[in-house]
C-alpha cells in the first residue's frame, strides 16, 4: 500500500451535509463555501479534506444524487493522518475515527507504520505525549468507524463493555445472493484454524459463541444489502456465519467469494456505541455506507 498523502491544514470549518437534490461536487462546495473561490475549492479536494458517503473524493466533477453526504475537513485538525483515517471525536479518554478499507487497526510483522494505531500515536506526539490503546479491531479490508483509548483505564472500561455485549455495533454487508429467511440469527462456537480462517465447530475448548443478528435491507436476487448487528465480537464472525450460510460477503476469497464487483471487501461498520468511560454518557457514531454499496444493488 503506498503512502498515502498527509492531510494539510483547512481554513474552511468541518463540516457535514447532506444533499437534497442533484448536483457536481464542486457545485455543491460552492453552495455550501458562498464565499470560497472555486480555486479554493479545488485545493481542498486535491489535499484529501472532501469526502463523499465517507470516501476521500478528489473529483470535483462527480456527480452527486440525492441524499448523498458530503463531509468537509476533519473533526480535529491533523497534518498527520492520511486520508484513510478520519477523526470523528477526540477528548482526554478515547478518539473515535473513520477507518477505510486497505489500512490496518494494528501493526503486524510485516507492516509497522501504515496503520490506524501507528497514525494516531503520532497524532498524540503532536499534541504533547500519550500512547494508544487498542479496544478492538477491523479487518483491513473492512471500513467505517473505531474507537481507540487514550488511557489504561478508559480503554478496560470499553473492553468490559465489549465483553458484556453492551456496546452497540452494527455493519452493512453485501453478499452473494439472498438469504432465506430475510433476516435471522446465526449462532455458533467458532474456532480458528491453523489457516488463520475462523469455521463453526459442534464443541471445543478453544472455541468461542459467536452471535451474529442479520437482516436483509434489499436485494436484486444477484447480490444482497445486509444490516448485521453484533452480540459477540469473534474475528472474523460476520464472514465466517455469511460464508456458511452459503452467501460469503463479496470480495471475500478467503471465505469462499469468486466475485468481487466493489473491487474491495464488502463489508462496512457503519455504527458504532458506547457509554463514556468518564463521563458515563451514551454516544453512538453512525457514518455513511460507501456509494458503492448502494450502486451495485441499482436495477
Amino acid at each position: 500500500m503506498p503512502h498515502a498523502p498527509y492531510f494539510m491544514p483547512c481554513r474552511i470549518r468541518p463540516v457535514r451535509k447532506t444533499l437534497d437534490t442533484s448536483s457536481t461536487l464542486l457545485d455543491a462546495l460552492a453552495v455550501m463555501f458562498p464565499e470560497s473561490s472555486r480555486t479554493t475549492l479545488r485545493q481542498m479536494l486535491q489535499h484529501g479534506r472532501i469526502r463523499v458517503n465517507g470516501e476521500v473524493e478528489s473529483d470535483a466533477k462527480r456527480d452527486l444524487y440525492r441524499a448523498d453526504v458530503i463531509d468537509v475537513g476533519a473533526k480535529v485538525a491533523a497534518n498527520n493522518l492520511p486520508p484513510e483515517l478520519v477523526i470523528e471525536h477526540e477528548d482526554e479518554d478515547i478518539i473515535v475515527v473513520v477507518k477505510a478499507n486497505g489500512l490496518l487497526t494494528v501493526p503486524t510483522e510485516r507492516e509497522r507504520e501504515m496503520t490506524a494505531k501507528a497514525y494516531l500515536n503520532a497524532h498524540l506526539k503532536e499534541e504533547g505525549g500519550g500512547r494508544i490503546h487498542v479496544v478492538h479491531r477491523l479487518d483491513r479490508e473492512t471500513s467505517g468507524v473505531l474507537v481507540f483509548a487514550k488511557n489504561f483505564e478508559a480503554r478496560e472500561a470499553l473492553k468490559g463493555q465489549f465483553a458484556a455485549h453492551s456496546a452497540d455495533r452494527t455493519y452493512v454487508a453485501i453478499i452473494e445472493g439472498a438469504l432465506k429467511p430475510p433476516a435471522g440469527t446465526f449462532r455458533s462456537n467458532l474456532l480458528e484454524r491453523p489457516d488463520f480462517r475462523m469455521v463453526s465447530v459442534p464443541a471445543h475448548p478453544d472455541a468461542k459463541l459467536a452471535v451474529t443478528h442479520y437482516r436483509t435491507v434489499k436485494s436484486n436476487g444477484r447480490y444482497s444489502m445486509l444490516e448485521i448487528t453484533l452480540e459477540t465480537g469473534r474475528k472474523n464472525q460476520i464472514r465466517a456465519h455469511l460464508s456458511e450460510a452459503g452467501h460469503p460477503v463479496v470480495g471475500d476469497q478467503l471465505y469462499g467469494s469468486t466475485v468481487n464487483p466493489l473491487g474491495r471487501l464488502g463489508l462496512h461498520a457503519k455504527l458504532l456505541g458506547f457509554t463514556h468511560p468518564s463521563t458515563g454518557k451514551r454516544m453512538t457514531f453512525e457514518v455513511p455506507i460507501p456509494r458503492s454499496f448502494r450502486d451495485i444493488l441499482k436495477p
